[in-house]
């Protein structure tokens, strides 16, 4: 059966109406031919142009004449053993170089994957070491066209100021000019090495106490005399409590004393999964201390950000010990 259109047929308005939306046919020469126009122009030699679109001399003159004949005039002057546009010839030149770049230009940018944008992440040093690092692999998986930069430092940064994009920040959460959300909770308890055998809380006193600096700011730091005061039994009498231990500023570095085997130290269960799993550290008693929790936070009106809200969500979906 034939169901081709005849001349009879009739149109209805609706095809009418699609097919004048259909622009007309560009009238270009073809596309060989402007291309190897526009490379003898710049060279003003067919050998020259003939090298840099991998033809033959003979090719650029055949495609450059035929282009001559579509156009109806001379587009250069060929002299001995050397090119000299005409006007029109230069004049095609000078449209077709800018024609070509901004194809050139609009190629590559589609070539080219699209440019990383970047999340500052802040957080204390113990987190960005124990929890950020061991999942920076994971996180370039799961959001490659981010470039996280983790800013690790004790000293709250000024997110309403821009200083970083999002904070990983343990408290109360409550924190005008923030939008705040719960990650986890945050516990501390008595860790060592098991090569102590320490298993009774009357043994404590034959070691060493380990004790980590906590900020001013903190609602309830996990120090040892508030652990001792929990516990409902009397701190070590003598010499100040913590003069007669180890001390130190980072809970990363009080955390490798006590992998040394140097003492007791009040550490994170969180920042500690990893030895504990792996027995490089023992939880020999209790009590466990709460001291909050760790919020992920960002300067109000930023949370839905695109880069923010991805790197939000994959820290929350992350939320809990490795």
């Amino acid at each position: 059966m034939d169901t081709g259109l005849d001349s009879q047929t009739i149109i209805s308005p609706r095809m009418q109406e699609i097919g004048s939306s259909i622009r007309p046919a560009r009238k270009l020469p073809a596309l060989l031919s402007l291309r190897a126009f526009e490379a003898a122009a710049a060279h003003l030699s067919f050998q020259r142009a003939a090298l840099e679109l991998s033809v033959t001399p003979s090719a650029i003159s055949h495609q450059v004449r035929a282009l001559e004949d579509t156009l109806g005039q001379a587009l250069f002057r060929r002299l001995t053993r050397q090119l000299a546009l005409t006007p029109a010839g230069q004049r095609l030149f000078d449209d077709l170089r800018l024609g070509f770049d901004a194809l050139e230009a609009g190629v590559d940018r589609l070539r080219q994957p699209a440019a990383s944008q970047s999340v500052t992440l802040t957080t204390n040093t113990a987190f960005a070491a124990r929890w950020v690092l061991p999942r920076m692999v994971a996180f370039r998986k799961a959001c490659p066209g981010i470039e996280l930069r983790l800013h690790a430092s004790d000293t709250l940064t000024d997110l309403a100021r821009g200083d970083a994009d999002i904070a990983v920040r343990s408290g109360s959460g409550n924190w005008p000019g923030l939008v705040a959300q719960e990650l986890m909770p945050e516990r501390y308890a008595p860790l060592c090495s098991p090569m102590l055998g320490l298993k009774r809380v009357a043994d404590l006193p034959k070691h060493q106490l380990i004790h980590c600096d906590w900020q001013p700011q903190a609602l309830a730091p996990a120090v040892w005399p508030r652990w001792f005061r929990e516990a409902d039994i009397a701190p070590p009498r003598g010499r100040a409590m913590k003069a007669s231990g180890l001390s130190f500023s980072d809970e990363t570095h009080a955390m490798l004393a006590a992998l040394g085997g140097h003492g007791v130290a009040l550490l994170s269960l969180t920042l500690s999964a990893e030895e504990l799993r792996s027995g490089a550290l023992v939880q020999p008693f209790g009590p466990v201390l709460d001291t909050g929790s760790y919020f992920l936070a960002t300067a109000s009106g930023r949370e839905n950000e695109p880069a923010i809200r991805a790197v939000w969500a994959w820290i929350a979906s992350q939320g809990g010990p490795m």
